[in-house]
């Protein structure tokens, strides 16, 4: 935009900014008197839609047009203040000169009012667009936890945090991303806890960021990974503000973007993946169960199919004699070799998940049970595939569903894939060979410099309490060090542990 400053004339002012915004019907203009401020003419300027029109009624023009007993001198140094403190009711009112400060305010759903012959713009805060109500998540869904979700408000989703965190070092950094969009972002952290450098890291790569438009927390996230490549997202994504808040209890930083309902959670690890929010509301013995179980779900998702291809074409001196004879009397007619046999039923299988996604929710749910119900039972019918593949493929989809982070399921799937493939190819090297790939792949990753796969390091024993193995609450005195936080202990060093009275 170029350097322009307020007039002190209001055509002058109300002709600029129609240069700026042309004739959009959703910019109003109102033009009256301010009878306390010597009969000054004034023009206030908002966008239908962005702002209240009771907000407009009764914290602008009716506390200005009304008041006629009192009287302020225009010429005074400080009339502007005066006016500010006597005549507008509103909870945001601030001054500048700059238009592009002004507009930019205008187009967040502020108003913005000049007097004639001041030089200065007034920003009143009346912000009153429509916005969704709480609801409970959508994508992860709680038995016994809190029932509240982020909605696409920053600043909703900002006060649910305060809301569980009232600490003295509680910081939102405010920042705006998007030349044409102007998003605001702000970043959640406690000052006291988190690792510096990993903050000046986040800043120095949004700062970098050059972009029209970032239009959901997925823009982001996108921008600043540190292996945009891989498959695997190095970046957490929720909609819960419960794990939002004991991400930042634990030294993280969270991403919160105007417009969208979920933020982004970093550093991370693998295994955080595979932590819900249930688990720190339940026994431990009962989470480290379900985390063990989803652990199991994981290598179930990944390689059932493949062992299926490997075993039916490559190894079947493997089998027991009375299996391979049954896997070989009901592949009995089957045209297709395995590895096309495993492929078709995959693919059918992805095609029917989506569409069942994008499809109306009713009718959604129908096609994905039905339909993998008939189209399973047609192609065994017909010849084209074994039944045994069926419960393969069906028990490696069941297994991607119990994963918690529903981005990380998206990348077993493309997985599943490069390791049927492989084997399907290769056999038993095939099968071992892009395992071991996808492990060192995983090794060498890092979200802002810490190792994805570092909780499982022996050398960090802080951070194994809380991976694999769910320790009770009084038991994890420390926070994990692989954040790098300043505080390392989360409760007292004696110890929370509950004893039985003595007598």
């Amino acid at each position: 935009m170029e350097d322009r400053v307020v007039s002190t004339q209001l055509d002058n002012n109300k002709n600029f900014i129609k240069g700026k915004l042309g004739g959009s019907g959703d910019v109003m203009y109102r033009e009256f008197t301010i009878p306390m401020f010597g009969d000054k003419n004034a023009l206030a300027v908002y966008i239908d839609g962005l702002v209240g029109a009771k907000e407009i009624d009764d914290i602008l023009l009716r506390p200005l047009m009304s008041r006629k007993n009192e009287s302020i001198n225009p010429q005074e140094n400080n009339s502007l203040d005066q006016l500010i403190s006597k005549g507008i009711i509103s909870k945001s009112v601030n001054t500048s000169k700059d238009f592009e400060k002004l507009l930019d305010s205008l187009l967040a759903g502020d108003t913005i009012v000049f007097i004639d012959t001041i030089d200065q713009g007034m920003i009143i805060s009346t912000r009153g667009f429509q916005m969704r109500s709480l609801a409970e998540p959508s994508n992860e869904a709680s038995i016994r936890g809190a029932k509240d979700s982020f909605i696409e408000s920053i600043r909703a989703n900002t006060a649910l945090i305060r809301r569980r965190i009232r600490d003295y070092d509680l910081r939102f950094d405010s920042l705006k991303v998007g030349k044409r969009t102007k998003t605001d972002i702000a970043l959640a952290y406690i000052d006291s806890i988190v690792n510096k450098d990993v903050l000046k890291e986040l800043n120095d790569r949004l700062n970098r960021i050059d972009i029209d438009a970032v239009l959901d927390s997925a823009y982001i996230e996108e921008m600043i990974e540190d292996s945009p490549f891989s498959l695997f997202p190095q970046i957490e994504v929720t909609e819960r503000p419960d794990k939002a808040c004991a991400s930042i209890l634990e030294g993280k930083i969270i991403i919160i973007v105007d417009n969208s309902p979920f933020v982004l959670i970093l550093p991370v690890v693998f295994w955080q993946f595979f932590q819900a929010s249930d688990d720190y509301y339940e026994r431990f013995q009962i989470a480290t169960f379900l985390r063990w179980l989803r652990v199991c779900a994981l290598v179930m998702s990944m390689t059932l199919s493949s062992i299926y291809v490997m075993l039916v074409s490559f190894h079947q001196e493997m089998l027991p004699t009375p299996l391979a004879l049954n896997i070989a009397s009901s592949r009995e007619g089957v045209p297709f070799p395995s590895i096309l046999e495993a492929l078709f039923m995959e693919v059918m299988f992805e095609l029917m998940r989506e569409a069942g996604l994008r499809m109306p929710k009713p009718i959604g749910q129908a096609v994905g049970i039905v339909g993998a119900l008939v189209i399973g039972e047609a192609a065994v019918n017909a010849g084209l595939v074994g039944p045994l593949l069926v419960i393969m493929v069906a028990g490696s989809a069941i297994s991607s569903f119990a994963i918690p982070a529903y981005s990380t399921s998206y990348s077993l799937r493309l997985t599943r894939f490069f390791i049927l493939i492989c084997t399907g190819i290769f056999g038993i090297l095939g099968f071992l060979g892009s395992g071991i790939f996808i492990t060192l792949h995983l090794l060498s990753l890092r979200s802002f410099g810490v190792q994805f796969l570092g909780t499982l390091d022996p050398v960090l024993s802080r951070g194994r309490r809380d991976t694999l193995f769910k320790a009770p609450l009084w038991a994890m005195k420390k926070r994990s060090s692989i954040y790098g936080s300043q505080e390392a202990y989360r409760q007292s060093k004696e110890g929370n542990k509950p004893e039985k009275p003595k007598k």
